[in-house]
């Protein structure tokens, strides 16, 4: 057979370029992980649900979702919901800004400073594993029993991991960087800035990550030791006088809110290290 019979007898090509059908797009892992975290969510509250409204768990002791989120719904319609989740949640930032404010400067001098790092060592070492709410007390007495000492009370509880987080960040960076911006002539304002800071940002976030939920359950125990308004203070009130409804509708909101506060957080993080090889997992 020729040349010439083979390409009469061989099938047209197409024009244009031939391309490989594409495969079906597979789910990613992060939306199955969604989907099975809300659905273990539901399958809880319908156990709750349909445990409390049959019988199987004591309506009183533990009284219906339904319940407990048409209460919500009423102090919402109140107002008195947004008046204690404003109040918790002003607490509890203020509190956290903080313990920002001073853990991150001091982490940084720590890894930057010897003479910082002989003097706040020992005190981070012996605060960091000790329960800070024993200082509430110590603090009512030096300030009052509103939010001042609330405040500081949250601010003294986010300081320690911050603190921790700042210093193993900035203290395990990795020297070449830094060098190379010396021997350009960066001075150390500018090595602070463009060299420790982005470095260690992601061990820094990793701190305000933990302090973020230690500020909030320390919010909510200073409301309930010291009363007020507040959601942990509503908490205590409905507890003394049994209402159960109360404080579960007390437990959905602290709930709700965490969580809001938290994904917000993780939002925040992927936009500030998108440069970050953790950002495109």
């Amino acid at each position: 057979m020729t040349m010439a019979q083979a390409r009469d007898i061989a099938p047209d090509r197409p024009a244009g370029k031939v391309t490989a059908p594409r495969p079906a797009r597979a789910v990613s892992a992060k939306t199955v992980d969604t989907l099975v975290q809300i659905a273990v969510v539901a399958l809880l509250a319908g156990i709750w649900e349909f445990g409390a409204r049959f019988g199987a768990l004591n309506p009183f002791l533990l009284p219906p979702l339904s319940v407990v989120l048409g209460r919500i719904w009423e102090d919402v319609l109140a107002g008195t919901v947004l008046v204690d989740l404003g109040l918790t949640l002003y607490r509890a930032l203020l509190g956290f800004v903080i313990g920002a404010a001073i853990g991150i400067p001091a982490g940084i001098l720590m890894a930057r400073s010897a003479v910082m790092r002989w003097f706040l060592d020992p005190l981070v070492s012996v605060g960091f594993p000790m329960p800070k709410i024993a200082f509430l007390p110590i603090f009512i007495l030096w300030f009052d029993i509103y939010d001042t000492s609330k405040i500081i009370m949250v601010a003294f509880s986010c300081f320690f991991p911050i603190v921790a987080a700042t210093y193993a960040g900035c203290s395990g960076l990795d020297k070449w960087p830094i060098w190379s911006a010396r021997s350009l002539g960066a001075r150390e304002r500018a090595l602070l800035w463009e060299v420790y800071l982005p470095m260690a940002m992601p061990q820094i976030i990793t701190g305000l990550q933990v302090a973020l939920p230690t500020g909030m359950i320390t919010t909510i125990v200073t409301e309930m030791l010291m009363g007020g308004r507040g959601v942990g203070g509503s908490m205590i009130m409905a507890g003394r006088f049994a209402d159960s409804v109360g404080v579960f509708a007390g437990i959905v909101q602290i709930i709700l809110l965490g969580f809001i506060v938290v994904k917000s957080l993780e939002i925040v993080r992927r936009r500030l290290l998108v440069w970050h090889p953790e950002s495109r997992r």
